[in-house]
C-alpha cells in the first residue's frame, strides 16, 4: 500500500483540483481500505481495488459539498518560477490543469486514468465502473474537449 501512495495522490489531487482535498481524499481512502481489508480478495489487484474506493469516496464527498473549481498550482507558485525556462513549463501546465478542471468529472476521470497515470481501458473502465465502450467514449470526448481548450489558451 505504501508503494500506492504517490500514485494515489496524484490522482487524487486530479480528482479533487488541489493539493489540499487530494491529501484529504487519499487519507480517507487509506483509512477505508485499511478498514475494511477484509473486503479485499486475495489475488485481486490493489491498486484498482484502491483506486475504485477512491473514486466512491470523491463522489460521496462530492454530493455532500458544492466544490469551487481550483487548479492544481496554487497561486503563490508562480513567485518561485525562474527564468531559465521553467516558467513557460510553468504557465503550460498551469493552462493543463485549468483546462482539466473544466472537463465533466467522468471526462476528467478517464483522462487521469489512461493519459496521466497509464491504465489500460479495460483497467480503467474496471476502476470506474463502466464498460470498456463508455470508458473509451469519456476518454475521447475528454481528450478532444482538453485540446480545444488548450487550443484557444495558445
Amino acid at each position: 500500500m505504501l508503494a500506492l501512495l504517490p500514485r494515489l495522490r496524484r490522482f487524487a489531487i486530479g480528482l479533487s483540483g488541489n493539493p489540499h482535498d487530494g491529501d484529504d481524499l487519499c487519507q480517507m481512502t487509506i483509512e477505508r481500505a485499511l478498514s475494511n481489508r477484509s473486503r479485499w480478495e486475495e489475488g485481486t489487484r490493489l491498486d484498482s481495488w484502491m483506486y475504485r474506493i477512491m473514486r466512491n469516496i470523491w463522489i460521496d464527498e462530492g454530493r455532500k459539498t458544492t466544490r469551487s473549481m481550483q487548479t492544481f498550482v496554487a497561486e503563490e507558485s508562480g513567485v518561485r518560477v525562474g527564468g531559465d525556462g521553467a516558467q513557460e513549463a510553468a504557465v503550460e501546465l498551469s493552462n493543463v490543469d485549468r483546462a482539466m478542471q473544466k472537463l465533466p468529472g467522468d471526462q476528467r476521470e478517464a483522462v487521469l486514468l489512461v493519459m496521466v497515470e497509464g491504465y489500460a481501458y479495460k483497467e480503467a473502465a474496471e476502476i470506474v465502473g463502466c464498460p470498456v465502450g463508455t470508458l473509451n467514449s469519456r476518454l475521447v470526448r475528454g481528450r478532444d474537449a482538453l485540446m480545444a481548450m488548450l487550443g484557444e489558451a495558445t
